[in-house]
């Protein structure tokens, strides 16, 4: 999803060209021209901010994954706008389908799709993608503590292993629906948490 900014930078305007253009085609298919071409910048206006490819990769991810984390908070984390938190799950989880069949045979997130690189990434840039994975399972488990807090699941769940269990299933399941160009496989993941959850309900 894209995020609303009252005024971008030029680094901003490259940093989500970048995004974009890497979401569609990988980290090392696309070239510095390509992303300054798409925000009509000169060459040089790279270099001034980005000492290297590799180092503009690293600041892409932050860029990237701090807006999603921030995003993922609002949807998980908000009891303003719903009260119940295993709704706010089982809705967020929902909407992921929607966003998986918007992109048929691409992958609707820029982390995982690079994660499916990470043997051609930088060890830095993987490691990006690591902490952006965990903040996403803390904000899973912050959620379940909620729910266990509100006596709507036991007090003896492992929140922490349930959180890794739904990134990791629906990750896997997102990587098998670019494969089979089909949202099935997110829709299937995402009815299994549903009921494995639903089942350990207080």
């Amino acid at each position: 999803m894209r995020r609303i900014m009252k005024e971008q930078t030029t680094k901003e305007r490259i940093l989500e060209a970048a995004e974009e253009l890497m979401l569609e085609r990988g980290f090392h298919s696309v070239g510095l021209k390509q992303i300054l071409d798409a925000v009509k910048v000169p060459k040089g206006s790279f270099y001034h901010y980005f000492k290297s490819k590799e180092q503009f990769g690293v600041e892409m991810l932050k860029h990237y994954l701090g807006a999603i984390t921030v995003w993922k908070r609002q949807k998980l984390l908000c009891p303003e706008a719903e009260p119940d938190p295993l709704k706010r799950l089982f809705a967020y989880l929902d909407n992921s389908i929607g966003r998986v069949q918007q992109t048929p045979g691409r992958f609707p997130c820029l982390a995982l799709k690079l994660a499916s690189e990470l043997s051609e990434l930088s060890a830095e840039m993987c490691r990006e993608i690591a902490t952006g994975f965990q903040d996403w399972i803390d904000i899973y488990q912050q959620v379940l503590d909620e729910a266990v807090a509100a006596q709507q699941l036991p007090e003896t769940l492992d929140t922490a292993s349930e959180a890794q269990f739904i990134q990791d299933f629906w990750s896997g399941a997102v990587k098998r629906a670019v494969v089979n160009r089909s949202e099935e496989p997110v829709r299937h993941a995402v009815n299994r948490i549903k009921e494995r959850i639903s089942s350990l309900a207080a």
